[in-house]
């Protein structure tokens, strides 16, 4: 789930994850590329310029990225998908890349599927062809996701034509990701009234439950050999937090505030936390290798701000600082080669709200 940024909240999407957690306005002048502590970075290049451009996940063939946008000047009134062939990629800063999804409703979290020529998505379009409204400022303060009940999932070609619908249960369906072995996908679903993980075949037939304990389960991510998930959780554990989770939930509603990472095996056995960090650690996304996991947090901030990105081994040691922001970087994704990563950031944006794709080449 996404949102514009406003006042001080930047809101992105649910994701896979679709949004962006609480972070600060990007009133103070960001106007680097490439910090000089950023030295997994050999390059860095920017991909677009301006808007509200996210989740932007690499082809199998590691030549395409698609990802979903909110860009005003790209005729978006909320989140729609996007795809662009690497070699163009860099048109993007002048030129509208190829719409995906119908440019109706809202949309979040898309990915390739298994032979690059068709992408996975989710999309309110059905429920109504309007963008669902944004949640009001609430009185008690808490900053919420919306879990849009008219989310389901489909699949379409590199034209925009929806090929199929793979989701049809009542509630929020939504957040999709495909196996690198190109045989399941998993999604997060509220169909048994909790937002749980879930995989299905590539057809999406054979629906299994993977998550059970309460709370909200979302942003999975298949490791390099299809044999494990990263995901993030935000578990309530006290009467006080199980009770005001339950209450946001009926109101189609989620507080991103504090989450952990947690990985599990494909079958949802072996659930291990890997970070106890404290505020909102999430986007998490596995190194080529399997032993290590980049994420986007804001566990060292006193404000909600900054995110950065770091990197954790599996086992809960080892945990490095990769970005140096001072506002927002998240939605990191290694290609499959492992050469390149791409993720989105407040960096470089002159002051504005903008959030953007950048690229780097990657060194270990």
């Amino acid at each position: 789930m996404r949102f514009l940024p406003i006042l001080i909240f930047i809101l992105v999407f649910v994701s896979c994850g679709d949004k962006k957690p609480d972070s600060h306005s990007g009133a103070t002048k960001t106007s680097l590329l490439h910090y000089p502590q950023e030295t997994h970075f050999d390059t860095i290049i920017q991909l677009t310029n301006g808007g509200d451009n996210a989740e932007a996940y690499w082809s199998f063939d590691n030549s395409k990225i698609v990802f979903q946008a909110t860009n005003s000047a790209w005729g978006d009134s909320c989140d729609q998908i996007y795809f662009t062939k690497l070699a163009d990629a860099e048109r993007m800063l002048t030129e509208r890349p190829q719409l995906i999804s119908t440019g109706k409703g809202r949309t979040t979290c898309s990915y390739f599927m298994p032979g690059d020529s068709t992408i996975i998505y989710a999309s309110t379009h059905l429920a109504s062809e309007d963008c669902p409204p944004k949640p009001d400022k609430r009185e008690d303060g808490k900053y919420v996701w919306p879990v849009y009940a008219g989310f389901d999932i489909f699949v379409a070609d590199l034209n925009g034509n929806i090929l199929s619908q793979l989701t049809n249960e009542a509630g929020y369906d939504a957040e999709p990701t495909v196996s690198p072995k190109g045989d399941l996908i998993v999604f997060t679903s509220l169909r048994t009234g909790d937002l749980e993980l879930y995989t299905m075949k590539i057809d999406g037939s054979d629906v299994k439950q993977i998550t059970s304990e309460l709370g909200y389960d979302g942003g999975a991510f298949f490791s390099p050999d299809g044999t494990k998930l990263i995901f993030r959780s935000s578990r309530p554990q006290t009467e006080e937090e199980i009770a005001d989770y339950k209450d946001l939930l009926l109101q189609g509603l989620v507080t991103p505030t504090e989450m952990e990472l947690y990985i599990c095996n494909v079958d949802g056995s072996d659930v291990r936390k890997i970070t106890d960090l404290g505020n909102a650690n999430w986007a998490p996304f596995f190194h080529p290798s399997g032993e290590k996991v980049i994420f986007s947090s804001n566990h060292a901030s006193e404000k909600g701000y900054p995110f950065n990105l770091f990197m954790i081994n599996v086992d809960g040691t080892g945990l490095e600082q990769i970005t140096y922001d001072g506002i927002f970087d998240a939605f990191p994704m290694f290609s499959p080669s492992g050469e390149y990563l791409i993720f989105s950031s407040n960096r470089n944006n002159g002051g504005t709200h903008d959030t953007n794709l950048f690229l780097a080449r990657w060194k270990d």
